[in-house]
C-alpha cells in the first residue's frame, strides 16, 4: 500500500499570516513540518497557493504543487494537489502544514488504521488524562471525540461528550476516557474525490467541523490513538511556545 503526504500550506492567515514561513529554531515552520514526514511516508509534498512558499519549499529541497487560491478547506486543496502529482497511491495523508513536531509514530498509527480494509477515512486521538484540568477538557478548541466498539468514530463535537449525568464535573475524567482529536486526516484516494465532491452538511455548519460532514453522509472514520502531545502553531504566542519546546529539549 503507497502513502502519499500532503501538507497544505497558505500564506493567508487571520490570526497569524505568513505563518508557514515563520522561523523556528533556524528553519522556516513549513520545513520542520516537512522534514517530519519526508521518509516516513512513501512520498511527501507541500500544497501551496502562494509562491512565496513555493520558492520557500524549493529553497530547502522540497517538492511542492501549486493549488488554486480558491479552496475552502485543506482537503480540497489536498484533492487537486492529488491530481496533479499524480501516481498510484492508495491512501493520501493530510497533514496539517502548523504541526512542526508531528511525530513518525502518529503517521504510522494513522497509516495502521488501513489495514482494516474497510477503512475509508482515519484520523487521530489523544485520550485526556484523569489530572488534567477540567478547564482543558471544556476548551471548545480542542474537539472531542466519541468511537464505537470497532474504533470507528461516532461523533465529534466541541462540547464534551459524553455528558455525564450522574457525576460532579470536577470527577469526570476520572470516571471515564475522554479523547481529544488530532487533526491529522488519511483518505482512500477515490474516498478523498466523494468527499470534495459533497455539499457542506448542518451538523458542519454547527460546530465548524469538516469531519461531521464526511459522518452525515455515511462515511466511516477509523480513529487511531497517540500518546503524543504535539504543539501547533495558530499564534503568534504558540510560535514562542514552541521555541521554549525546541530550547528545553535542546533541538
Amino acid at each position: 500500500m503507497k502513502f502519499l503526504g500532503i501538507i497544505p500550506a497558505r500564506y493567508a492567515s487571520t490570526r497569524f499570516p505568513a505563518k508557514p514561513l515563520a522561523m523556528l529554531g533556524g528553519k522556516t515552520v513549513i520545513q520542520r513540518v516537512y522534514e517530519q514526514v519526508a521518509g516516513v511516508l512513501d512520498d511527501a509534498y507541500v500544497a501551496t497557493d502562494d509562491e512565496r512558499i513555493e520558492a520557500a519549499v524549493k529553497a530547502f529541497g522540497g517538492k511542492v504543487v501549486m493549488t488554486s487560491v480558491h479552496h475552502k478547506s485543506g482537503t480540497d486543496r489536498c484533492y487537486e494537489a492529488c491530481t496533479k502529482i499524480g501516481g498510484e497511491f492508495d491512501v493520501v495523508v493530510n497533514i496539517q502544514g502548523d504541526e512542526p513536531f508531528i511525530q513518525p509514530s502518529q503517521l504510522d498509527a494513522v497509516k495502521a488504521c488501513f489495514e482494516d480494509v474497510t477503512t475509508q477515512i482515519a484520523t487521530l486521538v489523544k485520550p485526556f488524562t484523569a489530572d488534567e484540568a477540567f478547564a482543558v477538557l471544556e476548551n471548545v478548541n480542542s474537539p472531542k471525540v466519541v468511537v464505537n466498539k470497532n474504533w470507528n468514530a461516532l461523533y465529534f463535537s466541541r462540547s464534551i461528550i459524553p455528558y455525564q449525568r450522574n457525576a460532579e464535573k470536577q470527577d469526570w475524567l476520572k470516571g471515564h476516557t475522554y479523547y481529544k482529536h488530532i487533526g491529522l486526516y488519511a483518505y482512500r484516494t477515490e474516498v478523498l474525490k466523494e468527499i470534495t465532491m459533497l455539499p457542506q452538511s448542518s451538523l458542519e455548519l454547527a460546530e465548524s467541523l469538516e469531519q461531521l460532514r464526511w459522518l452525515e453522509n455515511g462515511y466511516k472514520i477509523k480513529v487511531g490513538i497517540s500518546e503524543v502531545e504535539t504543539i501547533g502553531i495558530d499564534t503568534p504566542q504558540d510560535l514562542e511556545r514552541a521555541e521554549e519546546f525546541l530550547k528545553s529539549h535542546g533541538l
